[in-house]
């Protein structure tokens, strides 16, 4: 049993449930460490991230609920850092390096929400051509591990998540497997761990967690490590499958790899 779960978020961000909420259950489902990953200050995305004051409240609030339960659980205290985000001021136990945002030509679109803007960006500002955009997420896929000193890289695919049954573009169009198989090179030149995101799946977008299995077999060929994530917004959805994808990819020679966070909050 995966008795861990490092991506978490709460109504300090965009989740719909307190941390202590999400605590009690992780205890419920006998999980021995777990850790919250609230979306780092973003500026220009404050929908969905954590202001200043939020993200003081926030670790205050890890804080407490760590010493209230230690005899319980270990509780962790990290953030989900955006590649477009201000780096943090101070430390986290650990941290998720993501992309949600390309930035092309002076503009930002989102490619985490609002599927109906993406395709309005393809047609528009990347001219028709759906493999430009992208081209343009791995690039910046590619830097997220430089550019916000992360542990875990998360969501790899996330150009992905609407894109089910090949909707939007074919996965296997050399432009689009030339872009990822780059990305993924770079960032294997890091000491990152990749996860196993299976957030996607309890919000009814995708049948696979990200990455594809495509993306897992390159990564583990080269030596790159995986954990299992839930990417939770609820407490119902921690943990969320976990049994299910671990038996799956064991089936296909992809080992789930142990992760310690520093622990500098602690």
């Amino acid at each position: 049993m995966i008795r861990s779960d490092f991506h978490m978020h709460t109504t300090f961000c965009d989740g719909q449930c307190t941390p202590e909420e999400m605590v009690l259950s992780a205890i419920e489902k006998g999980l021995a460490t777990i850790g919250f990953s609230g979306h780092s200050y973003t500026p220009f995305d404050l929908e969905a991230c954590m202001d200043p004051e939020g993200t003081a409240a926030y670790r205050t609030e890890v804080a407490r609920l760590r010493e209230k339960y230690k005899d319980q659980i270990d509780i962790y205290c990290g953030v989900e850092q955006d590649i477009l985000a201000p780096l943090p001021e101070l430390p986290y136990d650990y941290s998720i390096g993501s992309v949600h945002f390309v930035e092309y030509k002076g503009e930002r679109i989102i490619v985490d929400f609002y599927p109906e803007r993406i395709k309005a960006a393809i047609d528009g500002l990347f001219g028709g051509d759906v493999y430009l955009l992208c081209e343009e997420y791995y690039k910046m896929a590619a830097q997220v591990a430089e550019k916000t000193g992360c542990d875990i890289v998360g969501h790899f695919d996330l150009i992905s998540k609407y894109n089910e049954g090949g909707v939007m573009f074919d996965s296997s169009h050399p432009r689009y497997v030339a872009a990822w198989q780059s990305a993924a090179e770079e960032l294997l030149k890091k000491e990152v761990l990749f996860e196993i995101n299976t957030g996607a799946i309890s919000r009814r977008c995708r049948t696979f967690p990200y990455p594809s299995l495509d993306m897992m077999h390159y990564i583990a060929d080269r030596g790159g490590k995986f954990i299992l994530s839930s990417d939770a917004h609820h407490k119902d959805n921690i943990a969320f499958q976990f049994e299910k994808w671990k038996e799956f990819l064991s089936g296909e020679g992809i080992e789930i790899t142990e992760f310690t966070p520093r622990a500098v909050n602690g």
